[in-house]
């Protein structure tokens, strides 16, 4: 009797699991806002832990940006993040990594905040340079700035070449800390590292080829922080 009843027992186990599961909506480019912003207030998630091979980087991701927030962490527990690695790599500018070249069929809105800047530690994301005329961001393709300090007339100098408003406070962040300023604005800063920096700095001095790419696979972990 047990051998009869037990395999449509676990029949109707797989058919209650299998009906109590949420059909996946694909992120297009026509319900990319819908999507993410949705996504964004049920995964109030935002702190990240990135494991490299030279050490952990933990990420906090900017609320004031919430459709970035919501599909860094999206990307990171349905798994697109995976096979991720930091596979563009060049010294006093940043560590880029994700899933390229594998694109996603969507970008994510710029939005840009006058409060955050590409300091050293911010994290970013990258974007196509063409017919993109309001720089929306890539939907997988992230970077890490490295950067390098400024003296104080390069700030005064930069800050008037690109047309930016900066506060006394990040005039003083990009001397005393280093940054990449040229970005400012035009990419979209969504998070910093708030333990690892010098984790930044060992992945920004690895060798690589005339191509920014490492000589070594940079293979990394991506996973979200429950408190």
């Amino acid at each position: 009797m047990f051998r009869i009843l037990f395999p449509f027992f676990l029949a109707c186990l797989l058919i209650v699991s299998c009906g109590k599961q949420k059909e996946t909506i694909p992120v297009t480019k026509e319900n990319v806002r819908q999507i993410l912003a949705e996504y964004a207030k049920n995964n109030p998630e935002n702190e990240v832990l990135i494991e490299t091979p030279h050490g952990d980087i933990r990420i906090r991701l900017y609320d004031e940006t919430p459709l970035h927030r919501a599909n860094f962490i999206k990307l990171i527990k349905e798994g697109t993040y995976d096979d991720a690695e930091f596979y563009r790599i060049i010294y006093q500018f940043m560590v880029q990594g994700g899933i390229h070249p594998k694109e996603l069929g969507y970008t994510i809105p710029a939005e840009f905040n006058t409060k955050y800047i590409h300091k050293k530690g911010a994290l970013s994301m990258a974007q196509s340079e063409e017919n993109n005329p309001n720089r929306e961001s890539s939907a997988s393709e992230f970077f890490i700035i490295h950067g390098s300090v400024y003296s104080p007339s390069q700030v005064d100098n930069e800050e008037f070449n690109y047309k930016l408003k900066l506060t006394p406070e990040q005039k003083q962040t990009y001397v005393n800390v280093g940054g990449y300023m040229s970005l400012d604005q035009q990419y979209t800063v969504f998070g910093e590292v708030t333990e690892g920096l010098d984790i930044v700095d060992k992945l920004a001095a690895v060798k690589v080829y005339e191509q920014d790419k490492p000589l070594k696979k940079l293979e990394v972990k991506l996973s979200v922080v429950n408190r």
